[in-house]
């Protein structure tokens, strides 16, 4: 039983939704006929559970038999805990020997519940995973993201987001998973420009990346990731108000040096470049530099109908506009113009 459920019975339900069986069914031209979901084929068995809509079809219908256990075990990528309110720690370690083919893996909580061990379990057995999310996990340490960058170096997506105790020594984990494209750092409130440096360093392929409440971090931060991480798109400062202009004007260079470098073929996210930016309640920016940073990244909008630049809490920067709304201003004088010629 998996949280108080039988193990066959929502099984047995769709199978009689999925299978209609007739007496002309049964004639020998038609060979055999499906009679109970012992039958079904394996590999049809681990279509069927893998576009189920709910998570806990997987596990529950892993425990049936083990034909389908080393069936589902081996065919399975994408596994999700986070319905689990009781024993996800349990559930983590006991399970993940098992299903060791993971690429995406959801553990995020509602309520801490995972601990150390069940990272290192899956660090140990998960060894092809992509894409993991721990966010909420208040209880994990640095032990965990040691053992993750030691057994997942495949990892391209990683939430931590509110992992609180983590320390900055701990981002070491970008030397060894420098695949990584996309970190979530929220509210990771230990981490300071140390940490933030070494992953620059590490990890030139990082698309997206949110610092938003790390509130130790400063300008150094900001300036590690314009010079190590040319394919940055996304990039959350929220509530970060140690950050100044000589960020924003490091970042609005590295678009500038970026441009005028070696003629080689650039991939289309370092043409495009930095698309969206949150700097809500950074309270020390002034309008030149975040508008130096706007002609430099066409890509940031302020106007409503593509907002990507999201400065929220800086009354100071209203006067700053994107090149769209720059476009418009200038194509109503020139209309503007034109009637009054008339």
């Amino acid at each position: 039983m998996v949280c108080g459920r039988p193990l066959t019975g929502g099984l047995d339900t769709w199978f009689q939704t999925l299978i209609v069986s007739s007496e002309k069914g049964k004639s020998d031209k038609a060979g055999a006929v499906l009679s109970g979901w012992k039958d079904l084929p394996l590999e049809l068995l681990v279509r069927i559970v893998s576009l189920a809509d709910d998570p806990r079809m997987v596990i529950v219908a892993s425990g049936v038999c083990t034909g389908w256990r080393d069936a589902l075990c081996l065919g399975t990528t994408n596994l999700s805990f986070s319905w689990c309110n009781l024993n996800m720690n349990n559930l983590v370690q006991s399970l993940t020997p098992k299903f060791t083919k993971i690429e995406v893996l959801s553990l995020r909580q509602n309520r801490p519940q995972l601990e150390d061990g069940a990272v290192e379990a899956v660090a140990n057995n998960c060894h092809e995973l992509k894409d993991l999310d721990l966010s909420r996990s208040f209880r994990l340490s640095d032990r965990s993201l040691y053992a993750l960058s030691d057994g997942c170096p495949h990892l391209t997506r990683l939430n931590i987001s509110g992992c609180s105790n983590f320390s900055e020594s701990a981002l070491a984990i970008g030397q060894n998973c420098n695949q990584l494209q996309s970190l979530n750092l929220g509210w990771c409130e230990s981490i300071t420009d140390k940490g933030v440096v070494c992953l620059a360093s590490g990890c030139p392929n990082l698309r997206a990346l949110d610092l938003c409440g790390c509130i130790l971090i400063t300008d150094e931060s900001v300036i590690a990731l314009a010079n190590g991480c040319p394919r940055l798109k996304s990039l959350g400062l929220y509530y970060c108000q140690n950050i100044t202009d000589k960020a924003m004007y490091s970042l609005a260079n590295s678009r500038v040096t970026s441009k005028r470098g070696p003629t080689v073929r650039k991939s289309t996210e370092e043409k495009e470049g930095l698309a969206n930016l949150n700097i809500s309640q950074c309270t020390a920016l002034t309008p030149p530099a975040v508008q130096a940073l706007c002609d430099s990244f066409p890509g940031l909008h302020t106007c409503p109908e593509r907002h990507s630049l999201i400065i929220s809490g800086c009354l100071s920067l209203t006067s700053v506009h994107c090149h769209c709304a720059v476009h418009a201003h200038r194509a109503g004088r020139a209309m503007m113009s034109t009637y009054h010629a008339y």
